[in-house]
């Protein structure tokens, strides 16, 4: 029997972003401006745009348009390097630290809706199948995907 995994796997990705789609329109934010307030969050130092840039790989044009209109939006702050006058480090503000905890509870929600109905051995051989799909093309399911790094084209 002949199974079409990718169409399902899109299907399923289109759920869980069209939720938060939905968590971010509630905050007037698109997801690509949720995605970077996500990064600038679990960075251990205050990022630059061009940190930004390179995660994403945009143009400078685009994360200085993104990290304006979060700025004008009261999500983040800028505030200079000390050691770098050229670059402007950021920072989230109040209002970007709810926009997370937002965000942090939609995907908590996605994945229990995901599993609801399944056993407690169902939810670990789905997360192991997962891991090891991932594996299985060349991923590496601790780590974002890099598309640099991946051996798609070996």
């Amino acid at each position: 029997m002949l199974h079409h995994y990718g169409h399902r796997i899109r299907i399923l990705h289109w759920c869980t972003e069209l939720t938060m789609s939905n968590t971010l329109a509630q905050m007037d934010l698109t997801g690509s401006q949720g995605r970077v307030v996500g990064f600038i969050s679990h960075q251990a130092d205050p990022p630059c745009a061009k940190d930004i840039e390179e995660e994403f790989q945009l143009s400078h044009p685009t994360v200085s348009g993104i990290l304006g209109r979060l700025e004008r939006k009261g999500f983040i702050e800028f505030f200079p390097d000390p050691e770098d006058r050229r670059c402007k480090r950021i920072i989230l503000r109040e209002k970007g630290r709810q926009c997370l905890a937002l965000m942090d509870e939609t995907i908590r929600e996605n994945e229990q809706r995901m599993v609801r109905d399944f056993t407690p051995e169902e939810q670990r051989q789905f997360s192991e199948l997962l891991e090891r799909a991932i594996i299985n093309m060349g991923g590496n399911p601790c780590q974002r995907f890099d598309k640099e790094e991946s051996n798609f084209n070996d």
